[in-house]
């Protein structure tokens, strides 16, 4: 079949293997929780995959990982949504290591070595907050921070091997808190993981709940930019990544409904070709972006397409599962819960940070001439 193949031979060119894993096995063995398939993933290098060559990782670009994310989501949304919070972690150390001290491309090269899981517990919009406002505080101690927070949901949250997080740390002197970046051991004290995800949607992606009390993390794992006082421009540039590659993932679960459709020859001939008209071109606007990342030194309208193309996105899948799910008929539905769960798991892309009502108000600023201010 033509639609996805460039996506499934960028996917096993950098991780090969995975894809066939994946196709041999059922989708509802691969959405339950502790399914096997996080474990491969590590197994064929993923954590790897966005960590640079030179320090040991696979080195892929934006682009090729956006068409690995949406090959990934169209075998296993859940793996896809819990890679994509991995990819995150990975993308803001990436961008640290700019500003860092150098002990970032350490962490990385560690990261490609060991193989490690990184759940994130950055920001993800509180209401009357901006959207990457630190979720976590952090009091300065000798050694390093005492971290205290809540993380809810948090993807990986059994399989992470390290959880990073934005943190605010408090001024003793009664300042304003200073943004840092920490990596906090899974099986640190004070670390607790309880269960949080009630939907039958997505439960592989293993989003419960990690509760920090008084989290001793070592100054060699906290982090801060050079100046001390401002971070947005790291977290905002990983934020492109976050929305691009999330985007991907949840398009490639339509798209496996969308290939049902195509590969029985449901409906007309235009009703097929329909369908591929709306993916294609959403996935081409996610590809646009992430080209563009690369040459970009403007934040703002980076943040801005990115967030254009993940809404366009949104509105593609509301388009296409209801119409894939209607070529394929009623039987298709009554027959198996694949067609029932696609349209459910897609359907999770609004709810990820920032939702478009909460985001109308800033970009429509933007539009404006406005700074950017999710």
């Amino acid at each position: 079949m033509t639609i996805m193949r460039r996506e499934r031979a960028t996917l096993e060119d950098y991780l090969p293997g995975l894809d066939k894993y994946l196709a041999d096995r059922p989708l509802e063995e691969l959405e339950a929780p502790g399914n096997g398939s996080l474990e491969v993933f590590r197994e064929v290098g993923g954590p790897a995959l966005m960590v640079p060559a030179d320090l040991g990782g696979k080195g892929a670009s934006l682009v090729d990982a956006v068409r690995i994310q949406r090959a990934v989501g169209s075998r296993s949304p859940s793996l896809a949504v819990a890679s994509t919070m991995h990819h995150f972690s990975v993308a803001s150390l990436v961008e640290l290591t700019a500003v860092g001290d150098g002990f970032e491309w350490a962490m990385l090269t560690a990261i490609a070595e060991q193989q490690w899981l990184l759940s994130s517990g950055f920001a993800e919009g509180r209401p009357g907050q901006h959207i990457l406002s630190p979720g976590m505080r952090g009091t300065a101690v000798e050694g390093g921070l005492l971290v205290n927070g809540v993380k809810k949901p948090c993807s990986l949250t059994w399989s992470m091997h390290l959880m990073s997080a934005s943190v605010a740390v408090t001024d003793p002197d009664g300042g304003p808190d200073r943004l840092a970046i920490v990596l906090i051991p899974a099986e640190s004290e004070g670390l607790e993981r309880t269960r949080f995800w009630q939907s039958p949607a997505l439960t592989g992606a293993e989003s419960d709940q990690v509760t920090l009390t008084d989290v001793l993390v070592p100054e060699a794992l906290v982090f801060y930019p050079e100046d001390g006082d401002h971070m947005d421009p790291i977290q905002a540039r990983g934020f492109v990544w976050f929305e691009l590659l999330v985007s991907a993932s949840y398009l490639g679960a339509a798209t496996r409904l969308a290939e049902r459709v195509l590969r029985e020859h449901r409906g007309s001939d235009q009703d097929r070709t329909d369908l591929a008209v709306e993916l294609e071109t959403a996935m081409a606007a996610l590809e646009e972006v992430a080209r563009a990342s690369e040459t970009s030194e403007d934040d703002d309208d980076l943040l801005a397409r990115a967030l254009f193309a993940r809404y366009a996105t949104e509105r593609t899948i509301e388009r296409v599962v209801m119409a894939a799910s209607a070529a394929a008929g009623g039987m298709a539905f009554i027959g198996s819960g694949e067609v029932a769960y696609l349209l459910a798991a897609t359907r999770a892309l609004a709810f990820h940070p920032p939702s478009r009502a909460a985001a109308s108000g800033p970009l429509a600023a933007y539009l404006a001439g406005e700074p950017l201010a999710l």
